[in-house]
């Protein structure tokens, strides 16, 4: 009866994250959106309407990571490492750093990027080209990955996720990954997996690292770092590789 009763409710589940989004998903009245957005970022997104990403100093990024200590350093992505940051006008970011010569490629890629916002996606604010570094600069989400949670220091905590946060979670990734299909052209992730997945204090789903790996690819001929490389295959839909190879050829 349990099995049966866990299908249903994931059938019902994947239904309604198939559906198209309503408006209201990117509509910043959103009451619950309201609620679990960093107040920087809320000013930051007002000051803008047209979203467009921000070219940050080297300067100012050093200040807000104290010359990116290691104290800031709070892991290491495809792109490079991450810092938290606190800008000079409260906002509180992250910060994706690696080596990189500058590039208009880079630049026209992060615009784009940043033009996607959606309440289920990690929102990209503007980017940096200094002194041989690129720079990414995306909202701060406090309460950490989804595989922290299940697998991580949080997965024995009182932070432990509910199965009603399990569920509400994975429908606001998938509404976020709706997001980026309904693109024209349609963004496909690449690299999904709940390590990409972040959650803010009130548990909402919001999803990572959308178009690292076109970026990467675009601009550096896929080059990264190498941890994570020979991963990408195990959370690569199968599918995937065969869709792109029917587009190809039929284009």
């Amino acid at each position: 009866m349990s099995g049966t009763l866990a299908a249903v409710i994931g059938g019902a589940a994947g239904a309604v994250a198939l559906e198209r989004l309503e408006n209201s998903d990117t509509n910043s009245s959103d009451p619950s959106l309201q609620a679990g957005r960093n107040v920087g970022l809320e000013l930051s997104l007002r000051s803008s309407d047209s979203q467009e990403a921000r070219c940050f100093t080297l300067e100012e990024l050093g200040l807000a990571t104290k010359s990116f200590s290691d104290i800031n350093l709070i892991g290491e992505g495809k792109f490079g490492e991450v810092y938290n940051g606190l800008l000079q006008d409260g906002l509180i970011v992250a910060i994706k750093k690696r080596t990189g010569l500058p590039s208009q490629e880079f630049i026209n890629e992060v615009r784009y990027l940043s033009s996607i916002r959606h309440r289920n996606l990690v929102s990209l604010l503007g980017y940096c080209q200094e002194n041989g570094q690129q720079m990414l600069i995306y909202e701060h989400v406090p309460n950490g990955s989804v595989s922290s949670h299940l697998y991580g220091v949080r997965q024995a905590s009182s932070e432990k996720l509910e199965f009603k946060h399990r569920l509400s979670i994975a429908l606001g990734a998938a509404k976020g990954l709706s997001h980026l299909h309904s693109q024209n052209p349609p963004l496909v992730h690449k690299d999904f997996k709940t390590a990409n997945v972040l959650v803010d204090e009130n548990f909402i789903a919001k999803v990572a690292d959308a178009g690292i790996k076109n970026l990467l690819s675009r601009t550096t001929g896929g080059a990264g770092p190498s941890s994570g490389v020979l991963a990408d295959d195990v959370f690569q839909d199968p599918w995937y590789s065969f869709i792109v190879s029917i587009i190809i050829t039929t284009a």
